[in-house]
């Protein structure tokens, strides 16, 4: 008894303490004074201090917490929040035959946020390893390494015990795929279904990820504006990333249906599969996909077998800050257009490009603001990585005043020419003073080959 209670005295003394280095010391030293106080500690010691409840606290009544209720999760590290976050980033993380990027994933969402979006954001990590060894190793990692954002709410660490998922053997062998590998993807199912349903009263909106992701900077912000131009829309998925589960924005109020749906047909296909089955039972016909992606593929090798995955995001950009203005405006085009390609879906954030047939010497390519604009930056992008050759091999940018009764302008400048089917130009406010009604990309050189307008970005400054 005098043991025990020596026991709990340290722990708690010990947690005094880091909670007084948390309050004193600074999130940007180069080195937390957290991490260097739980360097050395055994793993169970290191969760006991930032979970004083020990690393098997057990979350049973979970009426108010979880969508699943009769689930109990093991809360490896971490509490959750008094109050509802703007933002849950929920990932699921197993042991991987080579390579390890969870650590990098965490850091790469902190230090790419700000305090202030930080207040906004919790991390949820399902540990769904088999091996619980496993699990209370890299949770007591993870802990040293990010002890400030587990006291602070920011960061919990869960995991659904075994006894919870239903059978991983003897399942369908769909599109005729190897009985190992059905098993994995079933089990990763249910990881996910599990993880929705944890964090389905967390925040107003969740972000799916993988554990193997670079973050730009402050996507959080950048999330926020893509919802600003959703706003009265019914969506179900918003989508940050080409790739896999990665950048997957969700409302939470529609985590219990997705995790009861990932659940029921846990074992028919790939998750990724199951998503986009479940946005369009959701009525959301088309992928609304935000331009650049705010989430890049950094891992070499795949969770399952350790197989090299090479796989990149083109459209990733790492400052998600910098995003262009584009001001309202129609788009004309002189060029035939393929099927449904078309000239809107180079302009705006969401997926798409503009695909023109038989672009020829003087075929053009207009934006007529609704509003004139004082314009300081152009880019835009021609090819696509399918279609590489579909680029504009010779062609110019322009600016245009004095916008007649027509849809064009009368009167433009030429401001730069195209290489290698890109063109960025910066400093066009001193170039054109006074405001902008049109930008034209004319052809000046014909070519057999089609046009592909990947994007067309346009930065304006304040003043007329």
């Amino acid at each position: 008894m005098r043991c025990s209670l020596k026991r709990s005295l340290t722990v708690l003394l010990a947690v005094s303490f880091l909670l007084l280095l948390l309050l004193h010391g600074s999130s940007r030293q180069e080195q937390d004074p957290l991490e260097v106080q739980l360097r050395g500690l055994a793993p169970d010691t290191i969760l006991q201090l930032l979970q004083p409840e020990g690393a098997q606290h057990i979350l049973r009544d979970t009426a108010e917490l979880s969508a699943l209720h009769n689930i109990s999760y093991q809360l490896l590290a971490g509490s959750p929040a008094p109050r509802k976050k703007f933002l849950t980033v929920g990932m699921a993380s197993v042991q991987r035959p080579r390579g390890f990027y969870l650590l990098a994933t965490l850091q790469s969402l902190f230090s790419q946020s700000t305090e202030e979006e930080q207040q906004e954001m919790v991390v949820v990590v399902h540990l769904a390893d088999t091996d619980p060894g496993w699990n209370v190793r890299v949770a007591a990692t993870i802990a040293q390494k990010f002890a400030r954002h587990i006291l602070l709410g920011r960061l919990l660490l869960i995991h659904a015990p075994p006894e919870f998922y239903p059978t991983l053997e003897g399942l369908k062998r769909n599109f005729n795929d190897a009985e190992e590998r059905v098993r994995f993807r079933s089990k990763q199912n249910v990881d996910y279904a599990f993880l929705l349903a944890f964090a389905a009263n967390l925040s107003s909106y969740y972000l799916m990820i993988e554990d193997d992701v670079w973050s730009a900077r402050s996507f959080l912000t950048s999330i926020r504006r893509a919802l600003a131009s959703q706003e009265g829309s019914n969506w179900a998925t918003l989508e940050f990333s080409k790739l896999g589960y990665i950048g997957k924005l969700y409302r939470s109020s529609d985590l219990p249906r997705l995790a009861h749906f990932l659940l029921l047909f846990y074992q028919e296909m790939p998750c990724d599969w199951l998503l986009v089955h479940f946005r369009q039972l959701l009525t959301q016909k088309d992928v609304i996909r935000f331009k650049p992606s705010l989430f890049q593929h950094m891992g070499l090798y795949s969770s399952f077998q350790g197989t090299v995955n090479r796989l990149k995001d083109e459209d990733f950009q790492a400052d998600a800050l910098d995003l262009p203005d584009n001001p309202p405006a129609s788009l004309y085009t002189s060029m035939s257009i393929f099927e449904n390609y078309d000239p809107l879906k180079a302009y705006g954030l969401a997926q798409g490009y503009f695909w023109g047939k038989d672009p020829a010497a003087g075929s053009t390519f207009t934006v007529v603001f609704q509003q004139p604009a004082r314009v300081s930056r152009v880019r835009v992008r021609t090819g696509s990585v399918e279609r590489p050759g579909d680029f504009l091999r010779a062609g110019l940018l322009e600016l245009g005043q004095r916008r007649d009764r027509s849809r064009d302008c009368s009167s433009y400048i030429p401001v730069g020419s195209f290489e290698k089917g890109t063109l960025e130009q910066q400093g066009l406010e001193r170039v054109l003073p006074g405001p902008v009604e049109c930008v034209r990309i004319r052809v000046t050189q014909d070519q057999s080959e089609w046009l592909i307008i990947q994007s067309i970005d346009i930065w304006t400054t304040a003043g007329t």
